[in-house]
């Protein structure tokens, strides 16, 4: 069965839902995000209930915002890297250092406002630490994979298929970038590109980013920042 995509939008937020014999989404969006939620699987004649599994790419505010309410109103577990459980607070975030010239410009300006962003703390059900963990117990084909480098607890889904959603493994959009790329903000962005060398190897093919809309993985094939 080919998995179903779509994009939702939840603030500056890309988040996904991906169905197949269930349905999981990936991220929940900017903090006080639940109506917009639910008017959007209203439209797409998706049942709060079908929603088994939220993956949390990380913890930032925009990415982990709304992901107490879309549980809570779901039923939806939450898993996350075992690394950022002590950013599910909240209330602190991890600040990731500018890594090109627009980065490193926005960055001082930016994570002092983003800092003060707070959400409704959470406790992920699944705290995972090794490099893969399989879908197919939520009923889809498919995997996360460790993909350390905006954050070190950083995550992403692979299908089977070869789409990829990678949350803030690149960027595309303002006001970060003008087409896709690497992000502008990593912690390590060294690991980053690794994580990418991984994702090529395991037969990643359509990226959707956690900001921006789908593209080729062609277009981050051997870039730098």
């Amino acid at each position: 069965m080919k998995p179903q995509i779509h994009r939702i939008k939840l603030g500056i937020n890309s988040c996904y839902l991906i169905r197949e014999k269930s349905v999981i989404m990936i991220d929940g969006g900017n903090p006080g995000k639940l109506k917009a939620f639910q008017r959007k699987i209203s439209e797409l004649g998706i049942a709060p209930e079908e929603i088994k599994l939220i993956v949390l790419t990380h913890s930032h505010f925009d990415h982990a915002g709304s992901a107490k309410e879309i549980s809570d109103y779901t039923g939806a577990k939450i898993i996350l890297h075992a690394s950022e459980i002590d950013y599910t607070n909240g209330r602190v975030m991890i600040v990731p250092k500018g890594v090109n010239a627009w980065g490193k410009i926005t960055q001082p300006v930016l994570f002092p406002v983003f800092k003060r962003l707070k959400f409704a703390g959470f406790t992920p059900d699944i705290l995972i630490d090794e490099p893969e963990f399989c879908l197919d117990v939520f009923g889809i084909e498919g995997k996360i994979i460790h993909t350390p480098g905006h954050t070190p607890g950083s995550i992403s889904v692979l299908l089977d298929t070869g789409d990829a959603f990678v949350g803030c493994m690149a960027h595309d959009g303002l006001p970060f970038r003008l087409k896709p790329g690497l992000p502008i903000y990593a912690c390590d962005i060294d690991e980053l590109k690794k994580s990418w060398d991984l994702l090529i190897e395991k037969g990643a093919k359509k990226i959707y980013p956690g900001h921006g809309k789908m593209f080729e993985v062609e277009e981050v094939k051997g870039l730098r920042v």
